[in-house]
């Protein structure tokens, strides 16, 4: 059974069908026990970091999340509070993975790159098993304004007028600032891959 963490900033629903188009069982759960348990645990989120970091800690999910050993895999705002800190809300994170997500600064009034990034750009420079039969330069949905820095946990890019993390990988956790679930086929490769897992 997979798991898939409730909190105020998680686009649970959307997830969950993507799960079901699939086959896969799943729960949305902030039960402690139920997600200690789960073979797996998906940490999705939308909307505010500050918020969601909040909410986080009054249920006691912050700890619980940190110390998981089964497959975890953050999406979007459930990456960015994998990290060390974000600038939004000037906010400390859970240090899982050792980099800090910034808001995007587009220079000389660019407007080709307005922030936030809402829709399709490619991933390149995967490194993990969770892009297993993928071609290089994937197009994937997204939807933020802020980043994850490159950093040695960076395991796929994408550029946005700077290059930035697409997805990153320690140990078991794994995490995308895209939207799977929203991606179509590639995106459902990567579930089934990490499903896999």
């Amino acid at each position: 059974m997979i798991a898939i963490i409730k909190y105020k900033a998680g686009n649970v629903q959307s997830v969950q069908n993507a799960l079901n188009r699939l086959g896969v069982q799943s729960v949305v759960t902030d039960d402690i026990e139920i997600i200690k348990s789960a073979s797996k645990v998906i940490f999705p989120g939308v909307g505010n970091a500050k918020a969601a970091m909040e909410d986080l800690i009054e249920k006691k999910l912050d700890s619980v999340i940190i110390n998981l050993t089964q497959p975890v895999l953050g999406i979007c705002v459930g990456m960015q509070l994998l990290c060390n800190y974000s600038e939004e809300g000037n906010t400390k994170c859970l240090g899982v993975f050792d980099t800090d997500v910034k808001l995007f600064q587009i220079e000389n009034n660019n407007t080709k790159f307005k922030v936030p990034q809402i829709g399709w750009n490619t991933i390149y420079n995967y490194n993990t098993t969770l892009f297993n039969g993928l071609k290089e330069n994937e197009f994937v949905y997204f939807v933020h304004s802020y980043y994850a820095a490159t950093s040695i946990n960076t395991i796929a890019k994408s550029t946005y007028g700077i290059e930035y993390s697409a997805a990153l990988q320690k140990k078991n956790f794994y995490a995308v600032q895209f939207h799977p679930e929203k991606s179509g086929k590639t995106g459902e490769t990567i579930l089934k891959n990490f499903i896999n897992i």
